[in-house]
């Protein structure tokens, strides 16, 4: 189930980010709920849904951030926690709220400060031991460290409540209730007794205690007309499936099929086994529940989307193409769905499929162009069509979004000599190749310890 850039355990993507020593799952699912659920919000604070967007993260932490731009990443493990997509939209609508207030710009002003009063306090410190009062200089330099980090708590808590009232403004002028944004705080509080919450100093924390949260954000939030809505039902039976298939992605087989029994007959119950018998090495077991949901539901194009990537790992390509050729079709050309389409014809190693593959593929980095297995794949069938040009340019796109220089200039300068001049293509190939050999002449050192 190992590919070339990425791991793939049926229709789930994960995709390494060692600059953040993190790594991103991709789901074409799970990433049409978030922008469903996240769409109006962003609208509520300005931004236009279209440049942003949810990201999920393969981590089981519960927790959610913002590191710049206009990206919400959130952990697989506050996916888990979550009851329903109430509380999802929450985090989301908090996050947002930094996004909004410009957080990440401003961090400096905090960081800044605290790291002044460090600095003073270790010069007074050196100059007091310098003096022979080694003791005396010992307790200003801890005095200092203390009094700067309480200084930049003190700053992430302000930012924090900020970022909470936003959030509330956010969730009230979408018309989305706010109960799911203080019930989860009513979560993490149950967290907080667990570890002993007369325990925590409150002053040495970034975020403000839950229990002040959910205080200073109740009277705002239940005065909305939107506080006491019906919870959209739809978007609830997504956010299950999703819940499921992400436990038989994440978590160990045996944990799923505990929570999920074979007596189970639910659709999250098939769709999370699927996903678990599928990872643990079980084609058969895995196809049968697929065939179950397929049984279900058979337009569901994430149901066709499953069972064509089971059959595709399990070593039938040709079998796996009508499902996938449905989920592809179904999904209204989804990128990723349509990747592992083009996945599925190349690996039929059928002439035949090659011309169908690079039409799909083509679509698939034209929808989206920050999936490196896509452009792998898209360089496979160029090869395999006999465009060597722009297999290369595959491959410099590709290198480039890894990190691989080196190549990525090596192949766009290739693409550069055999693609005619001045076409779309071939100013690509000259982008890649300029980016990246500035990059390796400004950056020497950075380069040679990469490579």
């Amino acid at each position: 189930m190992k590919r070339f850039l990425a791991a793939a355990t049926a229709s789930i993507l994960l995709l390494a980010q060692p600059a953040a020593a993190q790594s991103i799952l991709r789901d074409a699912e799970t990433e049409a709920m978030f922008a469903d659920m996240s769409a109006p919000l962003f609208k509520a604070a300005g931004l236009s849904p279209r440049d942003a967007k949810v990201v999920l993260i393969n981590d089981d932490s519960i927790n959610a951030f913002v590191a710049g731009g206009q990206i919400v990443y959130v952990h697989s493990g506050l996916l888990q926690a979550a009851d329903n997509a109430n509380q999802v939209q929450g985090v989301i609508a908090h996050e947002i709220g930094h996004i909004a207030d410009g957080h990440v710009v401003l961090a400096d002003a905090g960081i800044r400060p605290a790291l002044g009063i460090t600095i003073l306090s270790m010069v007074l410190g050196i100059a007091a031991m310098a003096a022979g009062s080694g003791d005396a200089g010992a307790g200003i330099m801890a005095a200092g460290q203390q009094a700067g980090m309480s200084k930049y708590l003190a700053f992430s808590r302000t930012q924090e409540s900020s970022a909470d009232a936003a959030g509330a403004r956010f969730l009230n002028s979408a018309g989305i209730s706010g109960k799911g944004m203080l019930t989860f705080f009513k979560k993490l509080q149950q967290e907080e007794y667990r570890y002993g919450v007369e325990n925590i100093d409150p002053f040495m924390q970034t975020h403000p205690l839950s229990g002040e949260r959910i205080a200073h954000l109740s009277a705002d939030l239940q005065a909305s007309p939107a506080f006491n809505k019906a919870p959209d039902a739809a978007l609830e039976e997504r956010f299950r499936r999703v819940k499921a298939k992400l436990e038989g992605y994440v978590q160990p087989a045996a944990r799923t099929l505990k929570d999920f029994p074979d007596t189970d007959n639910s659709v999250y119950a098939h769709y999370a086994r699927a996903y678990a018998y599928h990872k643990a090495g079980y084609p058969d077991k895995a196809d049968a529940e697929a065939a179950a949901l397929i049984k279900a539901r058979p337009d569901d194009p994430y149901f066709q989307e499953i069972q064509g990537q089971i059959l595709l790992e399990a070593g039938k390509p040709a079998e796996a193409i009508a499902p996938l050729r449905a989920a592809t079709e179904g999904s209204n050309n989804n990128s990723l769905i349509a990747t592992t389409f083009g996945h599925a014809l190349i690996a039929t190693e059928n002439k035949v499929n090659y011309a169908e593959a690079l039409r799909v593929l083509k679509l698939a980095v034209g929808r989206d162009d920050d999936n490196p297995f896509a452009w792998y794949q898209l360089g496979t069938a160029y090869e395999l069509t006999g465009d060597t040009a722009r297999a290369a340019l595959a491959t410099a796109e590709q290198a480039s979004m890894r990190g691989d220089l080196r190549t990525a200039a090596q192949s766009a300068a290739y693409a550069l000599g055999n693609i005619p001049q001045n076409t779309p293509d071939w100013i690509r190939a000259q982008d890649i190749a300029m980016a990246a050999q500035n990059d390796m002449d400004d950056n020497p050192k950075k380069y040679k310890k990469r490579r």
